[in-house]
């Protein structure tokens, strides 16, 4: 059989059974392609037409949503209103109110400017506009999948509701690409807490069917707002932030170091009040936060930036979610000194006078011997480096060193069999450096433990040793703890109370976003190590791994879920350990099958050979 002919490279660049004739396409073809660009999912409709109230001056706004948005999205503002003519072109792509040139574009102040979003949700949903400029008097205007029936007058209050219905139902590919309701609604409640956070004098409500996920009280308070969204004890943790360094303003929330997350979804940064995703920012804050967190962990951060409006540049991307800044090293700089100068202001960092104090203090302290060193005490170490040698005080509590991370001429051990009895032999615990790594000799050499990936190998080996295949032994709580959440988390954890029992997180519905903790993970023999990280905590961290939309976080294999809960569960990094803790845990690691390496295949025991010891003092 002979092959078939190529195809030629013109036909190539034309699909077939199209005209190779370019014509211009018709306006609801062009609305389409750009709903595709604005309108992914309820949640962006939400977002779009709740700034659109902003811009139109309201101080209140209520969104309801019907099947997630999907069936209905109602947005309700007690704004300007437009008169019929404007209703009209409103709806029409590029009509808008905010410019009049592209030189408008260098100083625009206002949510929306493109004009781009009701005519992209009304080419993709049956759309209706209700608005009115004075109370009695309104217009109503239906566009259904891109078709503008006549308005009509009709009565009602001043203000503008917008109706979106039956979304993408003319778009099955679309509608398809959606994921569960708990997951849209949750981004419908995120862009309405951003919108809240960004205009505090504005009472929001958010309701889906009967209840109400989101509710503010327009005080104009940012740590009202934030307590009405988050709750009184996040409110409760943060410090405030205020610092102009001549480029930009930087004001808002931020939590101390002690107070963090695993994820960024609690950092919300804003321009000019208008929320944004920016590298530059982000990059602020983790250097401001840099060495005062543990490893991958996030504060809480509400930062509001302010530069004059022909310094940033706000057209991006239709979304208008990305900006541009002309000096980006003087905002960084900006937001870098907020942070850390409120968290020395609130006594959270230590300052120059009070690392002399401590230095003085533990000039006067002697060295502690016997079985080792208790907190407090301070000595002389030698931790790995390029070239073998660092000396440091450490100790516990101490403060005045840097984190000395096991480098180059440190091999990790390995070995099974006898590794318990080589482990243990003569071994004595020196102290700890940054409350991070216990410092231990044995007849080998000497020993720098990673204090987490211990505890983490420790925890994993016994959870996977109790439970076997059976299920998870649960440690039923005499008094149950009460867990508040934000509505977002809430929903998820509700809709996962099953999986999380099968963790051994038993809990209860407790009304609103409150639930009861009544039983954990049990500990068994190592419950006295894992105290200073309770398991409560753990569960709020799986929690907001959750709400962050890592399906992953529960529906995971059964060794992940214990990798998972190990992880979270062990104590960290910067949590001070009295010496029977280190003695404990070192007592512990040494009965695992691997004390070398944690269950994610990160070295835990680092050991410098006595022999390379006397190498690097020229004694061998």
């Amino acid at each position: 059989m002979s092959a078939a002919p190529r195809p030629t490279s013109a036909e190539l660049s034309v699909p077939m059974g199209r005209s190779r004739s370019v014509r211009l396409l018709d306006p609801h073809t062009v609305n389409q392609i750009a709903a595709g660009e604005v309108v992914e999912r309820p949640a962006s409709v939400v977002k779009e037409l709740v700034e659109n109230a902003l811009d139109s001056g309201a101080t209140r706004i209520d969104v309801k949503l019907v099947d997630a948005g999907r069936r209905e999205i109602r947005v309700m503002d007690d704004g300007c209103g437009m008169e019929r003519v404007d209703a009209e072109t409103a709806v029409l792509r590029h009509a808008t109110s905010k410019i009049r040139t592209a030189d408008d574009l260098l100083r625009v102040g206002s949510f929306g400017f493109r004009g781009e979003a009701l005519p992209s949700i009304a080419s993709v949903a049956r759309l209706t506009l209700q608005t009115g400029t004075e109370d009695g008097r309104r217009t109503r205007l239906v566009v259904d999948q891109g078709k503008m029936l006549d308005p009509v007058a009709e009565a009602g209050p001043k203000g503008t509701t917008v109706v979106v219905e039956d979304l993408f139902l003319s778009i099955p590919a679309r509608l398809k690409f959606l994921k569960s309701d708990t997951t849209e609604v949750g981004a419908c409640v995120e862009a309405v807490q951003r919108a809240s956070l960004a205009s505090t004098g504005v009472a929001f409500l958010l309701r889906h069917g009967n209840t109400d996920l989101v509710r503010t009280s327009g005080s104009g308070d940012l740590v009202t707002t934030v307590a009405e969204l988050f709750g009184r004890e996040t409110a409760r943790a943060l410090v405030p932030v205020d610092l102009f360094n001549g480029v930009a303003r930087c004001h808002g929330l931020v939590s101390p170091p002690h107070f963090t997350k695993p994820t960024r979804s609690m950092q919300w940064l804003f321009v000019n009040g208008r929320p944004v995703r920016n590298r530059t920012l982000t990059a602020a804050l983790d250097t401001a936060m840099r060495s005062l967190t543990p490893e991958k962990r996030y504060p809480v951060a509400v930062l509001m930036v302010e530069v004059a409006a022909d310094r940033v540049d706000v057209n991006v991307s239709p979304s208008k979610s990305e900006v541009k800044f002309h000096q980006e090293g003087g905002v960084f700089d900006a937001v870098r000194r907020a942070v850390r100068d409120a968290l020395l202001a609130h006594g959270m960092v230590p300052g120059l006078d009070d690392l002399a104090r401590v230095n003085d203090a533990m000039r006067g302290e002697e060295m502690g011997g016997g079985a080792g060193l208790w907190p407090g005490h301070s000595f002389a170490v030698t931790t790995g480096r390029s070239d073998g040698l660092v000396t440091g005080v450490v100790g516990a509590g101490d403060v005045s060193g840097e984190r000395n991370a096991p480098g180059g001429g440190v091999s990790p051990a390995v070995g099974r069999g006898s590794h318990a009895e080589r482990f243990l032999d003569g071994l004595r615990v020196l102290g700890q450096v940054d409350d991070t790594f216990i410092i231990a000799e044995n007849r080998e050499g000497l020993l720098v433990i990673d204090q987490h990936v211990a505890h983490e190998r420790v925890l994993y080996e016994m959870l996977r040793g109790t439970r076997g295949s059976g299920e998870v032994e649960v440690q039923h709580l005499l008094v149950p703890e009460t867990l508040h959440l934000d509505r977002r988390a809430a929903m998820e954890v509700e809709a996962r109370l099953d999986e999380l029992a099968a963790v051994g997180f038993v809990l209860e519905k407790f009304g609103g976003d409150t639930f009861l903790v009544r039983g954990v993970p049990s500990m068994g023999r190592f419950a006295g190590l894992a105290k200073s990280r309770a398991t409560i905590d753990a569960l709020k961290d799986l929690v907001d791994e959750l709400a962050e939309g890592n399906p992953h976080a529960l529906r995971a294999s059964r060794d992940d879920v214990l990798i998972l809960c190990s992880c979270k569960m062990a104590i960290k990094a910067g949590d001070p350990l009295g010496h029977a803790e280190m003695v404990k845990l070192l007592e512990d690691l040494a009965t695992t099958e691997n004390p070398y390496l944690c269950p994610h295949g990160r070295p835990i025991t680092l050991v410098l050979p006595k022999s390379d010891l006397m190498r690097k003092f020229h004694r061998a």
